[in-house]
């Protein structure tokens, strides 16, 4: 009777642990889900949806910075927008491109 406890606890261990990886997503395809935004060809509405923290008001602030500045040379220029600072730029910098 113990052994058969034993065999049941065990084969249900088993099928759990199963279960917990089918359902666990890669790492390569969790990155792979992050679209890369180029920062200096997106328009208001794709920097609003795409980027964490930054509404309509912030992204037509870095729609304008473009436009009265020219490209953007490095990620960290963005910081000159009003509105982004270094949490904004740090929780984004592996969604932005300048290419």
């Amino acid at each position: 009777m113990r052994n058969h406890v034993h065999a049941v606890l065990l084969s249900l261990s088993l099928a759990m642990a199963n279960a917990a990886v089918a359902t666990e997503q890669p790492v390569a395809a969790v990155q792979a889900e992050v679209a890369t935004i180029n920062i200096n060809t997106a328009d208001e509405t794709t920097l609003d949806r795409a980027l964490h923290g930054v509404g309509p008001a912030k992204a037509q602030a870095i729609v304008a910075y473009r436009n009265e500045h020219g490209p953007f040379q490095t990620l960290d220029e963005l910081l000159e927008v009003k509105g982004i600072g270094p949490a904004i730029l740090e929780n984004n910098r592996t969604r932005l491109s300048l290419k």
